[in-house]
């Protein structure tokens, strides 16, 4: 068996983001969860997931607090799954990932889901990227500061 590659100890936000979150099936299930689901059966069934890949992939996001356990909130024995803060605060990343496919992913014309604000119906803007002072910002006006190391003298 291949071993993963971690990224927990990595200077980049990019690089610690996708070690919490990056597997396909991770962000499935999180856009599950903003889409409802609560329910290991629920999770299964719209994903067509492995039993025992689903369990690691819930466990895992636990783990990075992005999901947790709560009981069913029908007061059934049942534990439900929810996003965290943590968790909520991926709902830019999805819809991101979403509004890009939208675009580059599908022939113009052709069906896909959609996602509409609940108060109109209507489609959400596109997400753009601003700097500070309100302007605009594309990749050609911004750099990464990387961290540097320091030399001890030796």
């Amino acid at each position: 068996m291949v071993t993963r590659t971690r990224f927990d100890a990595d200077p980049c936000p990019v690089a610690r983001s996708i070690d919490a979150i990056g597997d396909w099936w991770s962000l499935l299930i999180v856009r599950d969860a903003f889409d409802g689901s609560r329910r290991f059966g629920q999770f299964q069934r719209s994903l067509g997931i492995a039993k025992n890949i689903l369990t690691s992939r819930l466990r895992t996001l636990e783990e990075a607090g992005v999901m947790t356990t709560a009981p069913a909130s029908d007061g059934s024995p049942y534990q439900e799954y929810v996003l965290t803060d943590k968790g909520q605060a991926l709902f830019p990343v999805v819809v991101a990932l979403r509004q890009w496919g939208e675009t580059h992913c599908f022939h113009p014309g052709e069906a896909h889901s959609r996602l509409l604000d609940r108060r109109n119906g209507r489609p959400l803007s596109p997400l753009k990227i601003h700097a500070d002072d309100g302007r605009p910002v594309g990749p050609d006006e911004t750099v990464v500061e990387k961290l540097t190391t320091v030399n001890d003298g030796d």
